[in-house]
């Protein structure tokens, strides 16, 4: 199938008519992309001989880059050495855009968007991969909760959960606006990070939890007899799915085996998520022991939801519980970066006691990654 896809799209790009002709060319040029070198650069190439311009763009580089034509039809760009790191990309062709890239079969879905990705290895890119090193079992579940629908989750648990008796602490980790629960498996590289961050020793063993926070649908697109809806946010901000969240809770604690008290559980989410996790901990205070805000739309619920209003009550009553970790993370150019300012002074005026974290760059996926990996080991110590 994907040789197949491959020879379609290079129709596409040759302009020729004969695919047994576009192959036998295609297996006579170098098309190797992305191609990563010792020093950490990387050259990509795209075969495409009838084009006029070609570039590439991603998240490696500001901006698009101009690729170079060379005799042969391939298209080459070079890039300066890289930090290691998981970095997504695409191509353009005479102004066609987000077009991918045929010799590279590794793709991540976030929202509505697929993205060609490569690794560079090293310290943090090498968390991003799969390492030699026990995995964990990926589960995708069908949950009814309170709304009294079925509902899809993702559960991640670690290496030996089948073969023990153990009961495991709870991470509650969840997605952002437009996203489903496929996201931090998919582009968050979950499942990777907690194989090598437990491996390594410098995380618990425990069980995570991905639900879908649009809660007018019952799982990301394709996976219910909704059909492929379009990702889309709905139903998230109206309070729904703080309201039907201990009924998701009571449901793992049945079918898992579970450490059923506050200080072995955490929640944390990224943007729409990091909201919801704010809201949620605070509703359910004895719940949680642990609350993670991943650059978190803190101010975004809808007008005129009373589960949204008296939230110094509500954070006074929260913060009387200690919780263990109340953990807070945005980038310098996130355009959340304000709203994050307001919600710590607002914290800092309570005397509300958190560990604050700034990174570099903005509202990327990049940065969501480095939080879970830094947060992680922080839990139930």
């Amino acid at each position: 199938m994907n040789r197949l896809i491959t020879l379609l799209i290079a129709t596409v790009l040759l302009g020729t008519t004969s695919l047994d002709a576009q192959q036998n060319l295609w297996q006579n040029k170098d098309t190797t992309s992305p191609e990563v070198h010792a020093d950490g650069s990387v050259t990509f190439r795209l075969y495409a001989p009838t084009a006029e311009s070609v570039t590439v763009r991603g998240d490696f580089v500001a901006g698009e880059q101009a690729m170079q034509r060379l005799e042969n039809g391939v298209w080459e760009y070079h890039s300066a050495p890289l930090t290691s790191e998981l970095y997504t990309y695409s191509f353009s062709v005479d102004g066609l855009s987000n077009l991918h890239d045929p010799s590279n079969p590794y793709f991540m879905r976030d929202v509505g968007s697929q993205m060609n990705y490569f690794i560079i290895p090293g310290e943090r890119g090498s968390l991003y991969a799969a390492q030699d090193v026990p995995h964990g079992t990926l589960s995708k579940v069908w949950c009814k909760v309170s709304d009294g629908r079925m509902r899809r989750m993702s559960i991640y648990t670690p290496a030996g959960y089948e073969t023990s008796r153990k009961q495991y602490p709870v991470l509650y980790l969840l997605h952002g606006m437009g996203g489903d629960e496929e996201a931090w498996v998919a582009t968050g590289r979950v499942v990777e990070i907690m194989d090598n961050l437990i491996a390594r020793g410098d995380a618990e063993p425990m069980i995570v939890v991905m639900t879908n926070g649009c809660t007018k649908h019952l799982s990301a697109p394709g996976f219910s007899h909704e059909g492929m809806w379009s990702p889309y946010m709905s139903g998230s901000i109206d309070g729904t799915f703080e309201k039907m969240f201990p009924s998701i809770v009571e449901w793992v604690d049945r079918n898992y085996r579970t450490k059923r008290d506050r200080v072995s559980r955490a929640i944390a989410g990224l943007s729409m998520g990091g909201f919801h996790s704010m809201q949620i901990s605070k509703e359910y205070p004895s719940l949680f022991g642990y609350v993670g805000l991943f650059s978190a739309a803190i101010f975004r619920g809808e007008e005129g939801v009373k589960m949204y209003d008296n939230l110094e009550v509500k954070l006074h009553r929260q913060f009387s519980k200690e919780p263990r970790l109340y953990w807070i993370a945005i980038g310098r150019d996130d355009f959340l970066y304000e709203e994050n300012v307001r919600y710590r002074q607002l914290l800092d005026k309570g005397g509300f006691p958190y560990t604050y974290v700034e990174s570099e760059e903005g509202h990327i996926w990049r940065n969501w990654r480095v939080y879970l990996s830094q947060f992680a080991p922080q839990l139930f110590k």
